[in-house]
């Protein structure tokens, strides 16, 4: 495995951490973004000499381009970025306010744009790059309603993502854009989601996957770019079944 320049945001817990431990333990050269300095910077000890911890607000776009320049001061170039950092919500949709939506916004869309902004114009000079946008299945199907303004969020960066991967595709074909999608991972996200009180019930089929499952699995994509990807090897069939006939499927769902 080549030797890579990676920046991930949402490192300090979760899906990011154990990414930057998987991909610092293969070698990888580790800039590794969140808010939260004590975590972040254990992280950081965790994946290896070679991994920086840079405490970001990711709804910053000033915050975002100074990682993009901290990795770039510090490596001489980016590799891949990993736009990961996200929350969640548990509140339905006609229940949301302004506020409820606009941070579901900011955490989920804006702060992955900014990312894209940032970092693609150094991909193009380069000719060379993989951007990655971490998403949700529930951006694709409506399997827990009362995650409401996340799902729209991540369908908006499905969006996005898709848009942005059909601009480069024939001007810049050595630029990959991944947009990734786990399903239910057992990990503190739905703690920590606005309007929790506790762990929110998962009502999907499909079986939980562990951070570590997704790390990996994230890790083969850098390896071997590939457009859109669920993590969880049920949900293709389970999306298929459910853009085949949307209101069979969401009356079964909704009994």
């Amino acid at each position: 495995m080549a030797q890579r320049t990676i920046v991930i945001t949402g490192a300090s817990s979760g899906i990011g951490a154990e990414l930057a431990r998987h991909l610092g333990s293969a070698g990888h050269r580790l800039v590794l973004a969140a808010r939260t300095k004590g975590k972040l910077e254990g992280v950081a000890r965790q994946a290896g000499t070679d991994a920086r911890a840079v405490v970001t607000d990711v709804t910053s776009r000033a915050d975002v381009e100074r990682l993009r320049d901290d990795a770039i001061r510090a490596f001489g170039h980016v590799d891949v970025w990993v736009n990961n950092a996200g929350q969640g919500i548990d509140k339905r949709a006609l229940d949301l306010t302004d506020e409820d939506l606009d941070e579901m916004m900011a955490v989920n869309v804006k702060s992955a744009l900014y990312g894209m902004q940032a970092i693609v114009p150094h991909f193009i000079d380069r000719g060379a790059g993989h951007l990655i946008n971490i998403s949700s299945f529930l951006g694709r199907v409506p399997l827990a309603t009362n995650r409401s303004a996340y799902n729209a969020a991540k369908a908006a960066l499905n969006a996005l993502t898709a848009n942005v991967r059909v601009d480069l595709r024939a001007s810049h074909p050595g630029i990959h854009v991944s947009l990734v999608m786990p399903s239910v991972v057992s990990t503190d996200f739905p703690k920590h989601a606005r309007g929790s009180t506790s762990v929110v019930a998962s009502s999907s089929p499909m079986k939980p996957q562990t951070p570590e499952e997704v790390a990996t699995i994230i890790a083969a994509l850098i390896e071997r770019p590939v457009a859109e990807l669920f993590t969880n090897p049920a949900a293709p069939a389970l999306a298929a079944r459910y853009l085949r006939d949307i209101g069979a499927f969401e009356a079964e769902t909704a009994g």
